[in-house]
């Protein structure tokens, strides 16, 4: 009964005009601020924080409206991720595997409909178990030390040879490149620069948006002028938009399960909606085995990741809420805004401003209906972009891209440094190795060098304390499994071949 009267007070605050208007206008922006390559949900957020107080807006209505563009930008991720193979933002990057193949199947509306869908449900369920688990897995967040962090990061890269390329060398040699990429810059701990090269540039190490905008739009570029146009995959015809209603059937329970992986992984403080998204892809392409077809355009690869990353992000704010821990660097905005408007997040929130946390709740219960009526019948509009002529098409994007990093970064370095990454991209595609573990490396490699020396501090330099727990244990013989078997599982698949042959 409890529960039913906070959530009536939530839907009265969230139904009222003024609440309901934000809502949708968080949405809209949101879905947009999300489809553009680079900028991604916390740029998006920062860079509306200062509406909110030029308009006067109170907490409850402040939080509305940037949750309402958190929760957009998720979505419209997905948009450039199909058609362009360019992710709007970090957790669209496992969005690409499939759903540019199926784009370029000359499925990119059923691609889109089944993402949206995806997405809504991710979300829907995320807000529920938001409203139900919130304090729960709270507690839960609790048991992961440094120790947990760094066993569940080792068994992200483990996994990294499954995800983007059947030759595993290749994918171990791409997450290399790509941690050591991360270690460019400052020392946290002792400031010292690291692999700068004495370059003033690099003290700040190499910014995320720059090396996926590189490797994917310049390089996609690059691709484009060697081809002539020849083959382009981005000039497909525009087919017939309609709802893949077997799809969405066959995807259904993959929904499920991406949803609650996704929400898991949004709750750990740190893990967010990329950690959330390539999980709930790696466990669905474990399910499905090898014949599953996982990275050559199947619905159930679309799915997946989109439902995870946008589970996670109602997971992430979790412990944003309960404990005040931002779960993701959206939520950490988040956090700075309420900070800001005087609201202190913890355990004691839920009772002393209930009607901020519930009208919260109920705006995204609403928002998730309004995302999904919104971004399916638009479809027609986003595919249209396909009917571009690739010559107009790819410099625009090139365009952007170069717009949208310098006004981010406002260095010139970064553009060419951006160029740079473009090169690489371009070389590494010709060579057969996969450029999505080297973005991963580079998202995950602070965190898991941070997890490890906060590992080493606590235990005075003690290695054993990485195995002292049991959830350590389970996720280093996860790790281990993860990065030798499928080697074996490719080597026993070819081992009938060579029979019958």
């Amino acid at each position: 009964m409890e529960l039913l009267s906070n959530l009536a007070l939530g839907f009265s605050i969230a139904l009222s005009p003024t609440t309901l208007f934000l809502a949708v206008i968080g949405c809209f922006l949101g879905t947009i601020i999300g489809s553009l390559p680079g900028l991604g949900p916390s740029n998006g957020v920062a860079i509306l924080i200062p509406l909110t107080f030029s308009l006067g807006f109170d907490a409850t209505a402040a939080l509305v409206l940037m949750t309402s563009v958190y929760y957009g930008a998720m979505y419209g991720g997905r948009i450039s991720s199909i058609l362009l193979n360019i992710p709007g933002d970090e957790p669209a990057l496992m969005t690409t595997l499939d759903g540019y193949p199926m784009a370029k199947q000359g499925r990119a509306g059923d691609a889109l409909v089944l993402s949206g869908v995806a997405s809504f449900v991710g979300a829907f369920l995320a807000t529920i178990g938001l409203m139900l688990l919130a304090p729960v897995l709270a507690q839960v967040a609790y048991l992961f030390g440094p120790a947990e962090y760094f066993a569940l990061y080792l068994l992200a890269f483990s996994t990294l040879g499954g995800i983007a390329s059947n030759n595993q060398a290749k994918a171990a040699l791409a997450s290399c490149i790509g941690l050591a990429i991360a270690m460019i810059g400052l020392d946290n701990n002792t400031g010292m620069p690291r692999f700068t090269f004495g370059n003033l540039h690099l003290m700040d190490g190499v910014d995320f948006l720059v090396a996926i905008v590189g490797l994917f739009a310049v390089a996609e570029v690059f691709i484009f002028i060697e081809s002539h146009g020849k083959g382009s995959s981005i000039g497909v015809k525009l087919e017939k938009v309609r709802i893949p209603f077997r799809d969405i059937k066959n995807s259904f329970w993959t929904m499920i399960r991406a949803s609650g992986v996704g929400f898991v992984a949004g709750v750990l403080p740190g893990a967010g909606a990329s950690l959330g998204s390539f999980l709930a892809y790696m466990s669905e392409k474990s399910l499905a085995g090898p014949k599953g077809g996982f990275g050559t355009g199947v619905p159930r690869g679309v799915a997946a990741p989109e439902a995870g990353n946008n589970a996670a992000a109602g997971g992430a704010l979790v412990p944003m809420l309960t404990l005040g821990v931002p779960g993701s660097g959206t939520t950490a905005v988040l956090l700075a805004l309420l900070m800001t408007l005087n609201i202190t997040p913890g355990p004691t929130l839920f009772t002393d401003r209930p009607d901020v946390v519930w009208g919260l709740i109920a705006s995204l219960l609403i928002a998730n209906f309004v995302l999904l009526a919104m971004n399916v019948p638009m479809v027609k509009v986003f595919v249209r972009v396909l009917s571009v002529p690739p010559a107009i098409l790819l410099p625009g994007v090139t365009m952007i891209s170069f717009v949208g990093i310098y006004s981010l970064t406002g260095s010139y370095f970064d553009l060419l440094l951006m160029v740079g990454f473009g090169v690489i991209g371009y070389v590494f595609r010709k060579l057969d190795v996969p450029t999505v573990p080297i973005i991963l490396g580079i998202l995950l490699g602070k965190h898991m060098e941070d997890a490890l020396r906060r590992a080493m501090v606590l235990s005075d330099g003690d290695a054993s304390y990485l195995f002292s727990s049991g959830i350590a244990i389970t996720l280093w013989i996860a790790a281990v499994l993860g990065f030798f078997a499928p080697i074996f599982v490719r080597r026993y698949l070819r081992k009938p071949a060579a029979v019958s042959d």
